[in-house]
């Protein structure tokens, strides 16, 4: 019997199940203030390619540094949600007044809580409404104008309450949907820094800071800025007719300050073409929980209008560079820069040591085919056609597009 289990052990080792799939995560290392701000669309787009990829995990920048809300914004926000049902009891029980006094401290309040209203306008539409219907009976009927407006800046959907409120006020809304001032726009252009923050205006993602975003109505408008490693940001925007700017200094997290402590370092390491192992690299890896990772560097060049980007593919354990690249990149006028950044993740994937497979998610055979294959014999998914043209002719630069860098 012991003779048996000693030759099964083997098989049983052999046949144990495989080790769960692999962390991995992209990283990239600003060299410059203007680089800041391509560098975290840039690593969001490469961790969209290598969720293709099995046998990993992809851990995006805000499960490593995660995103800290701000809590003096969750706090405002549970203060102006409770101002607001005292305020709308008073106005239930008719008590006008104290119902006006209410709301104009549970909109003060709520200024601050812009950061924390994630899912929706809400309290700070039901309170504008609410307080648009109290200066309606007052008979402050322009005050009321101002406040649908702002309503209807924040929320054009919004729906009034037929039981609370007024037909007068409900029919006030109407003429004011249609009025001059409810057709006039506005622009604001929001930075931060860091620059790179994921900008949403009224919950609605607009790009990455710094941008500029028009035509948006006049009125009140929330703002959120998110980027990794950094307390949310938030604040009320007035839109007015004349365009508007917003900018702020984010608060890192302890964590990402070290994180960006050993930045220099890994940079430095990176750029030392003959030493194909980088400790500094290791090190990180350790510190944020990663084994396979795609660790680069970000540099603007002002002269020609480009980007350079240099990016290796590491084992995060050891520091073993298994594939590097460097490119060029023109920008993301037309929305090329989430296409060129596949490529690239694919190219490195696909040719260090080992290989990787990419997940199938389907049998459709045109899966992945998007109409250029005949124009190029590498598609964007840096997957070698299986065919290559058969020769023409004795020209030495037929099938040679200009691509074979890639």
């Amino acid at each position: 019997m012991k003779a048996l289990a000693l030759i099964l052990l083997p098989t049983l080792a052999l046949a144990a199940p495989p080790s769960g799939p692999r962390r991995i995560g992209s990283l990239l290392v600003p060299m410059d203030p203007t680089a800041e701000a391509s560098g975290p669309k840039m690593e969001s787009y490469m961790n969209e390619a290598l969720a293709q990829f099995q046998g990993y995990t992809v851990r995006k920048a805000e499960d490593i540094f995660g995103l800290p809300a701000d809590d003096e914004a969750l706090l405002a926000l549970k203060r102006g949600k409770q101002g607001y049902e005292e305020s709308l009891a008073a106005f239930e029980k008719k008590d006008y007044e104290d119902a006006e006094r209410k709301v104009r401290a549970t909109l003060k309040e709520l200024q601050k809580a812009s950061a924390a209203m994630k899912d929706s306008c809400n309290p700070l539409c039901d309170a504008t409404a609410l307080y648009a219907a109290l200066m309606h009976l007052r008979g402050d009927v322009e005050e009321a104008k101002l406040a649908l407006l702002d309503l209807m800046a924040l929320n054009p959907t919004y729906e009034m309450n037929t039981k609370r409120f007024s037909r007068e006020l409900i029919s006030l809304r109407v003429q004011v949907a249609t009025s001059v001032n409810a057709a006039l726009r506005g622009g604001v252009t929001v930075k931060s820094r860091p620059a790179g923050a994921r900008v949403y205006i009224d919950n609605e993602f607009k790009g990455y800071t710094p941008v500029t975003v028009s035509t948006l109505p006049v009125g009140k408008h929330l703002l959120r800025l998110e980027r990794p490693g950094f307390r949310v940001y938030g604040q009320v925007l007035e839109i007015s007719p004349d365009d508007v700017e917003a900018s702020t200094a984010l608060q890192p997290t302890d964590d990402y300050k070290a994180y960006d402590a050993r930045l220099d370092t890994v940079a430095s390491e990176m750029m030392r073409a003959s030493t194909p192992t980088s400790p500094a690299v290791a090190s990180l890896g350790k510190a944020l929980g990663l084994e396979r990772g795609l660790v680069g560097t970000v540099r603007d060049m002002p002269d020609n209008n480009t980007t350079e980007l240099v990016l290796g593919l590491y084992d995060m354990g050891t520091g073993k560079r298994l594939g590097a690249k460097r490119v060029v990149l023109q920008g993301d006028e037309f929305g090329q820069l989430k296409s060129e950044m596949n490529r690239l993740v694919n190219h490195l994937m696909n040719n260090a040591d080992g290989g990787a497979e990419k997940k199938v998610k389907s049998s459709d055979p045109l899966e992945n085919s998007h109409g250029m294959d005949e124009w190029n014999a590498e598609d964007r998914g840096g997957k070698r056609r299986s065919q290559e043209k058969k020769s023409k002719g004795g020209d030495p630069l037929e099938g040679v597009n200009g691509t074979e860098d890639w």
